[in-house]
């Protein structure tokens, strides 16, 4: 008998598109994206809102992230289907794991930290308060999604092939990165990314709930329902 053809965990054109990609949505977009919005408005002579931008802004990474990775995420729903109880299970353990250390980590974090407040949960806070529908809709949908795939499914996914410690330290530290070094580089202070300590344990238990499903709908779960209380948290 024949035997099985063995399925890649991402093809080389998915691994480069998909590096391609996620540098430019890591250090270049925070950057670009409101010149090329004022931009906009100059060459159609009309007001784009924030909370407008915001939407667009994501839908635009939800649908570039569909087209290089939608065989792959093509993969990773045959992996529910194929593991739906454990996936549940780890819905449950993760969203109790993310919140009961991520609250020990967070207190711990404000004791080193005293003088800095975290700007992206302030951002997300008067976003919220503009417009809650769409904030909402972003990041519960498709924020989730977007991080899920490349920080989980691109960085994670491809590096635990070599080394699984690494993929998870590698995949933490730039997802704490993400949150907060745009901060740090506009307010001219590097005692910004102390603050990255708060966005450890997130990273950690995502990259677990997907390393122990081998789908990456159970983190993107744990992640959106994880937004949705804190949005109403903050609201």
């Amino acid at each position: 008998m024949a035997k099985k053809k063995s399925i890649p965990y991402m093809t080389p054109g998915e691994q480069i598109a998909g590096t391609v990609f996620f540098c430019i949505y890591l250090v270049v977009l925070p950057f670009v994206t409101t010149p090329l919005f004022d931009l906009a408005e100059r060459l159609l002579d009309t007001h784009i809102s924030s909370a407008l931008r915001n939407v667009i802004y994501y839908y635009v990474l939800f649908a570039v992230t569909l087209i290089i990775f939608h065989k792959f995420i093509g993969r990773t729903c045959r992996n529910l289907a194929n593991n739906l109880g454990i996936a549940c299970q780890t819905l449950g353990v993760g969203l109790v794991a993310l919140y009961g250390l991520n609250e020990l980590v967070y207190r711990l974090s404000n004791l080193i930290v005293t003088n800095r407040t975290n700007l992206n949960n302030s951002t997300i806070s008067a976003q919220i308060h503009d417009a809650p529908h769409v904030t909402l809709l972003i990041i519960v949908f498709l924020a989730p999604f977007v991080e899920e795939v490349l920080f989980r499914g691109l960085v994670f996914g491809n590096l635990k092939m070599k080394s699984r410690p690494v993929a998870y330290v590698i995949s933490c530290v730039l997802f704490a990165a993400l949150h907060v070094w745009q901060f740090a580089v506009v307010n001219h202070d590097i005692t910004y990314f102390l603050l990255m300590i708060q966005y450890l344990v997130p990273g950690l238990v995502l990259a677990w709930c997907y390393d122990h499903t081998g789908t990456l709908w159970t983190p993107i779960a744990v992640h959106a329902a994880a937004n949705a209380l804190s949005a109403w948290a903050l609201a």
